[in-house]
């Protein structure tokens, strides 16, 4: 972006350079879903159309782990984000294949991104009333930026047909997120503010209509997840794991990615805890407050990794009630292994999965 380019009016950069409302970026996943891109997606389909704001200047927040970063080297159309890169269209173009796609069948949800700028709660209504024109029926969640949000805009978003609302909290303790998200990163987020905003949107959104994005591998500890998995439920909030991976250019670019065993058995406490309402008790951590032991019947955890379903993508659901936002390569690269599945893993898929968790140290 040029200097130039940059003094123009906010309409004339969006003739210019393509940019929210009129245009929006869209996951590779979900562009091949939609028929925007070539390719095939390996053991699923993408359930959930991805979107993200697009603007000349990137994001203007300054994540330490993010590809979006404001201090990421490079220009901003050529940054990715969580190591997806996201194909540029135009709303109109998107809103179109949507509704194919659901005259077709149907589309299990779209989700709209912000990022931190000060014209993206404007477009987020912008683009909101595009897609819900030319497709009524879908459902639609915002991943909405706390930071620009107060509790008129929550309630105007729900007027205006999204029924679920996602903020990407990522990290799990206070002293984390002002290292990785705030004053200590020359980022704008706020701990507390971010707290409020989760809780104003579950108050009028109702339980389990809100999320909480956590990111496994900023430096915190598993008792620190354990916690937050805790916290969360006593609140009716929905938690979805991302698995942390450097992007290149980014402050923590040189951080090394959690070990798959430790990943692993994170996501089946997790899953005992909302699921099998295991007590806080039964988990059991060693001296660096990572998961030893998990206290619980033998059966009752094995049937839950039969089952698959604790390693699978956390996500919104679809109108029906099931997982739609299944983020394909969102935590991983063809050829690379599994973090979560964006499909339901079985036969040897599980038995993978069983090595990878050392069961035999981790349960009792």
């Amino acid at each position: 972006m040029n200097a130039e380019a940059l003094k123009l009016s906010s309409q004339e950069q969006a003739e210019l350079l393509n940019i929210s409302p009129d245009y929006v970026r869209i996951s590779m996943a979900a562009a091949i879903e939609l028929g925007l891109k070539p390719g095939r997606i390996h053991g699923c389909g993408c359930g959930c159309i991805n979107l993200l704001q697009n603007y000349p200047e990137g994001c203007f927040a300054n994540c330490s782990y993010c590809g979006l970063a404001r201090e990421r080297p490079g220009l901003a159309e050529e940054n990715s984000f969580i190591r997806v890169d996201w194909p540029l269209f135009s709303t109109e173009l998107i809103a179109e294949k949507i509704a194919e796609k659901e005259a077709e069948s149907t589309v299990g949800r779209v989700c709209i991104s912000q990022v931190q700028d000060h014209r993206a709660n404007d477009d987020m209504l912008e683009i909101t009333r595009r897609i819900h024109s030319a497709a009524p029926g879908v459902p639609l969640s915002g991943l909405v930026n706390a930071t620009t949000m107060d509790v008129p805009f929550l309630k105007q978003l729900k007027a205006e047909g999204i029924d679920i609302i996602g903020y990407g909290l990522d990290a799990v303790t206070e002293e984390l997120f002002i290292k990785t998200r705030g004053k200590e990163a020359r980022g704008p987020h706020d701990w507390d503010y971010h707290w409020e905003m989760v809780r104003a949107a579950r108050e009028i959104y109702g339980p389990m209509n809100v999320n909480c994005h956590l990111i496994v591998g900023l430096g915190e500890t598993d008792r620190d997840l354990i916690d937050m998995f805790y916290k969360l439920k006593g609140e009716e909030i929905a938690g979805y794991l991302f698995s942390f991976n450097p992007e290149e250019g980014t402050a923590l670019q040189h951080q090394e990615r959690q070990p798959i065993q430790r990943h692993r058995r994170i996501q089946l406490a997790k899953y005992l805890i909302e699921e099998k309402d295991l007590e806080r008790e039964a988990i059991l951590f060693d001296e660096q407050d990572h998961i030893s032991a998990i206290e619980s019947e033998d059966a009752m955890v094995q049937e839950s990794i039969d089952t698959g379903l604790p390693f699978m993508t956390n996500g919104c659901p679809d109108r029906d009630g099931a997982m739609a936002c299944n983020r394909p390569y969102g935590s991983y690269r063809p050829g690379e292994e599994y973090r979560d599945y964006p499909f339901k893993p079985t036969g040897m898929e599980l038995n993978v999965i069983q090595d990878q968790m050392q069961l035999s140290s981790a349960t009792k």
